[in-house]
Order: structure tokens, then C-alpha cells, then sequence
């Protein structure tokens, strides 16, 4: 089949993420009230306080857990608030049950935004975003190892979970294939948040020693591909 009669593909994603944007923009600048809550909203999220962000958070009730999700998704574009802070308030609001359901739908829906915004804006204005050498970096790690790279970048709660979205959409690695590694990383982090996340210490000593076994795993998975490899 000849390639120019190949039907192009939608650019509704697209055009519904800028429609969105412009109504934020327009909304924030236009509606006072709007303007107040972001305001609020950054004042809040950037406090490092968690009692503070714990009581905002509650104060939404049933609205909560959306403002959870909404903020996952803008979060990716303000780096000074870390996924991780979010899904640590989620649970000491919601409790280890409903707060890692909370924080798993959150992350795969901020997930496959950042997917869609690679996928649709393309690899420009990725670089601006991340710069050109992390977006090189991160290209070359799921070249390498595709489905494992971002397992092991969502279950580390200190490397990029952001970046690894943005860049599976530059690459156009299938959506199910990068959503479900997605869901297989970031499970044993939520579980691990879920079980420690109610005492402070206990939370920075699991994520501590879970960061640290995940990075000694995958450095031995690196180990074996590459000897496996220089085999062949």
C-alpha cells in the first residue's frame, strides 16, 4: 500500500491538551477565585510541610483524591514537587488502602499524559522541557532495555518517573507495553509507601533501602544482559 494514502493519525490528543491548557491559562488570569486556588495550591505543595499539605488535602473530602490526580499531571512540569511527596500525602489521607488506590490511578493517568505530550509535541519541545542531554540519556536507557527501564525508573522513587513518560512517547514504545511496565514498577513503591508511610522514619528507611535494592537489581540485570550479548 502506497504510504501517502495511509490514514494520518488523530491529532485530537493534541488539540484537546492545548484546548485544556488555554481554559487553565485563560481561567487563571480571568476568574479571580481560579487564580486564589493556584495560588493556594502552589503555596501548599511547595511548603515541604506534610501536616500542612495532609490538611489541604482533607479539606477537599470526596473532591480530594481528584485534586491528588490533577496534581500528579501538573507536577510533571514543577519539578520542585515530587511524585513522591504526593503519594505520601495520599496515603496519610486516605489511609494505606484507599490511598494506594489514589496514588496507583493517579500515576497511570499522569503516566499517559506525560506518554501523549512526547507522543504529540514531539522530540523540540521535549529537549527544552528535560534538556537535550537527560532527554539523550533516557532515550538511549530504553533503547537498551526497553520495558525493564521503565519498571525500574517507576519502582526508584529517586530517579525520573516524569522523564521515562515523556520519552516512551517520543520513542512511540507501544502505549500497553509501557503502561503495564508502569503498573508493574510503581506497585511495590505504593505497597512500600502504604506500609511505612504512616511514621516519617520508617518511610525514609524503607524507601532508603527500597531505592537501594532496586538500583542493585537492576545493576545485576545490566551485568547479565551485557554478558549475555558479548555471548553472542
Amino acid at each position: 500500500m502506497n504510504k501517502s494514502s495511509s490514514p494520518k493519525k488523530s491529532k485530537l490528543p493534541f488539540y484537546l491538551s492545548l484546548l485544556l491548557v488555554a481554559i487553565l491559562v485563560i481561567s487563571y488570569f480571568a476568574v479571580p477565585p481560579v487564580n486564589d486556588f493556584f495560588k493556594e495550591a502552589w503555596s501548599v505543595l511547595t511548603s515541604d510541610d506534610e501536616a500542612r499539605v495532609k490538611k489541604w488535602v482533607e479539606d477537599f473530602g470526596w473532591f480530594g483524591p481528584v485534586v491528588i490526580v490533577v496534581a500528579m499531571i501538573v507536577q510533571m512540569f514543577l519539578l520542585v514537587i515530587p511524585t513522591i511527596l504526593l503519594m505520601i500525602v495520599s496515603t496519610l489521607a486516605y489511609g494505606p488502602i484507599w490511598g494506594s488506590i489514589i496514588n496507583f490511578t493517579a500515576v497511570i493517568i499522569a503516566s499517559s499524559v506525560g506518554y501523549a505530550i512526547g507522543k504529540y509535541l514531539g522530540l523540540s519541545f521535549i529537549e527544552r522541557l528535560l534538556g537535550e542531554k537527560t532527554t539523550k540519556k533516557i532515550t538511549t536507557f530504553i533503547e537498551n532495555y526497553g520495558f525493564w527501564a521503565v519498571v525500574i525508573t517507576r519502582i526508584n522513587p529517586f530517579l525520573s518517573n516524569d522523564a521515562i513518560s515523556f520519552v516512551a512517547g517520543i520513542l512511540k514504545m507501544n502505549y500497553w507495553k509501557f503502561i503495564s511496565a508502569t503498573a508493574v514498577g510503581i506497585t511495590p513503591l505504593i505497597l512500600l509507601i502504604a506500609i511505612t508511610g504512616q511514621n516519617t522514619d520508617s518511610l525514609k528507611t524503607g524507601l532508603l533501602y527500597g531505592s537501594i535494592a532496586s538500583l542493585i537489581v537492576f545493576g545485576g540485570y545490566i551485568w547479565w544482559d551485557k554478558k549475555r550479548r558479548s555471548v553472542k
